[in-house]
């Protein structure tokens, strides 16, 4: 049975395979008059959220409360994080308080697995510094499984600070388990040391790679990230390595537009771009709910066997 969720490497392709059938199914109940599910009644969900966000935050408690779990919402703003209680005291608090399930999301990379040593119940890694964020992945590869309808043999590019990006890691990661190759286009300032070990392959080039790529998926410049100059000036980046509509038509027909969000339009991509029906930008988000309501159905009440704890 499997007991976290901390990378996507620890995934195998039946797992994998088996969270994005499920979460079809979790679709399914979403469409229905009745969205709730009695599967996770008396349990207890805690997002453990240290660095803010929307999405993610929002999208995990609506998935919990959509399997009738008990949500509770803890921000380090104006608790006693703010006044210096560490993350092994905050962690021995909750499993105190009994959560089944934890979702952190922290800036300190590792941070998952460090709470997965001190609690008992499940921990979900809802983005860890630049090292990784499991669950956008397997919503970006439910995404293009529902666009597409395969994920074998599909040209993946990931396009733009790669250095910063924990989703990319993860992208990379799953993709390549799910049959996908993958490659990744940004300025060498912006790829990390190292990456020639990731199973991805990589280039400065975005318009050579265009024509091949089933899917173009637009990361965001983390600029709050960055206590240095990568790139000579916003206008140059946009004009290098952002997707505008003139790019957008060197794309074969039935390719597909992705971004994780939250987007810097005008630089990474152009508003209509974002905004075109070959866009998959809305229905990420709405495919994140399932995704992670089948991860919680999963670990908490289902069957997830194989994966290490």
């Amino acid at each position: 049975m499997m007991r976290h969720l901390l990378s996507a490497g620890d995934l195998s392709r039946d797992e994998a395979l088996l969270v994005l059938d499920t979460a079809a199914e979790m679709a399914r109940v979403a469409a229905a008059p009745v969205k709730k599910l009695p599967t996770l009644r008396g349990r207890t969900v805690v997002n453990l959220f240290f660095e803010d966000s929307t999405r993610t935050r929002t999208s995990f408690e609506l998935a919990a409360k959509r399997l009738s779990a008990d949500v509770i919402n803890f921000s380090a703003k104006g608790s006693a994080v703010s006044k210096g209680e560490g993350l092994k005291d905050t962690a021995l608090t909750l499993e105190a308080m009994g959560a089944d399930a934890v979702v952190i999301r922290h800036a300190m990379s590792g941070a998952p697995h460090r709470l997965a040593g001190w609690v008992r119940g499940s921990v979900v890694n809802a983005g860890d510094g630049t090292h990784e964020h499991p669950t956008q992945a397997l919503l970006d590869a439910f995404t293009m499984r529902s666009r597409l309808g395969r994920l074998e043999g599909l040209q993946v590019t990931l396009v733009g600070d790669i250095l910063h990006s924990r989703v990319a890691r993860s992208n990379v990661l799953l993709l390549r388990t799910l049959g996908a190759e993958v490659t990744l286009v940004a300025p060498p300032t912006l790829i990390p040391v190292g990456v020639e070990d990731w199973p991805a392959q990589v280039s400065y080039d975005f318009d050579r790679v265009l024509p091949k790529s089933d899917v173009v998926m637009m990361l965001r410049v983390q600029r709050e990230r960055m206590g240095a100059v990568y790139f000579p000036s916003v206008r140059e980046y946009s004009r290098r390595y952002g997707l505008d509509a003139a790019r957008m038509a060197m794309l074969p027909p039935e390719s597909v537009v992705m971004h994780p969000g939250p987007m810097n339009r005008g630089m990474e991509i152009a508003a209509e771009v974002a905004d075109s029906p070959r866009s998959t930008i809305v229905e990420q988000v709405t495919n994140g709910v399932s995704v992670r309501m089948a991860v919680l159905y999963l670990l908490l009440g289902g069957a997830m066997g194989g994966a290490s704890e």
